[in-house]
């Protein structure tokens, strides 16, 4: 059974991860919408994930991780 509330790290470590998606998003020279192209997202989705907004998706991480082709370590790491 998921803890409610969360504690205070686990939004702060969900938009650290929205961080480094974006700036491997940028370094690679592509937006939102071609990421949520190249992985079958759409670009609200990525958008939520870059903002850490949501807790994201297993599966949306390791989709996106190989659409910017970056290891999904880097994606994570604490």
């Amino acid at each position: 059974m998921p803890i409610d509330p969360l504690p205070d790290w686990v939004p702060t470590r969900r938009r650290a991860i929205g961080d480094r998606v974006r700036a491997a998003r940028t370094a690679a020279g592509l937006t939102q919408e071609q990421v949520a192209g190249r992985c079958g997202l759409d670009r609200k989705t990525v958008n939520r994930l870059e903002q850490g907004h949501t807790s994201p998706l297993l599966d949306h991480l390791l989709l996106v991780a190989d659409a910017i082709d970056v290891p999904l370590a880097d994606l994570v790491r604490a």
